[in-house]
Order: C-alpha cells, then sequence, then structure tokens
C-alpha cells in the first residue's frame, strides 16, 4: 500500500520558512520522480516543484524560482521542500506527489502523478 505523508506545515509571518517533508513508504522510492502541489482556497491545484527520480534535475514554478528548493533523500525514502522568504500568497494546502519515472524531465500536470499524499496546511501572514 502507497502512502505518501507530509508534515512540517504550520503558520509563519512573511519572510519567514518552513521546511515540509513527505515520508513515502510502500512504492519503490528511488523509481520515482516526486513532486509538490498546492492550492488555495477557491483556486485551481498548482504545481510548486518536482524531482527527477535521483535528484539530477528539478524545475520550480515562476513564483517560487529562488525562494523554494526541493530535495529527496533516496536513503530515507524522503522529499523536502525548503520555502524561504515566504510570501502571503504562498498559503495553500501542500501535497506530495509521485509518479514512476527515471526520467529526468520534470512532469508539471497533477494528472500524470499517480499518487498523492492527504496535504499539509502552510498558513502566510502579513
Amino acid at each position: 500500500q502507497v502512502q505518501l505523508v507530509e508534515s512540517g506545515g504550520g503558520l509563519v509571518q512573511a519572510g519567514g520558512s518552513l521546511r515540509l517533508s513527505c515520508a513515502a513508504s510502500g512504492v519503490a522510492f528511488s523509481s520515482f520522480a516526486m513532486g509538490w502541489f498546492r492550492q488555495a482556497p477557491g483556486k485551481e491545484r498548482e504545481f510548486v516543484a518536482g524531482i527527477s527520480w535521483n535528484g539530477g534535475s528539478s524545475y520550480y514554478r515562476d513564483s517560487v524560482r529562488g525562494r523554494f528548493t526541493i530535495s529527496r533523500d533516496n536513503a530515507k525514502n524522503t522529499l523536502y521542500l525548503q520555502m524561504n522568504n515566504l510570501k502571503p500568497e504562498d498559503t495553500a494546502v501542500y501535497y506530495c506527489t509521485a509518479r514512476e519515472s527515471r526520467g529526468s524531465v520534470i512532469v508539471t500536470a497533477g494528472s500524470s502523478y499517480r499518487f498523492w499524499g492527504q496535504g499539509t496546511q502552510v498558513s502566510v501572514s502579513s
């Protein structure tokens, strides 16, 4: 049974930092490309960042590039998202996702990701 469990969300002031983690079980983690998506109230789900199976390539949406860093530890079956200089517009539920791929191209379409976590709330106050 595949499980993706996010943690690390919370309430932070603008300019602050948070580090999200996603613990994976029931999957051959090193065979999966991973991603982070988010959904704010009343808005569509959007791609935030993605990373290839070995961490060799990554990609970010424009609004977070330079502030967020995605990484993974295949030995620990864990995905991370370091978020710095947070802004109120980053407020959303953040989801960890996985898709079977050993390629280097990062896919941004949510429909391409097979497994999803339950999400963790990130709230940024102004």
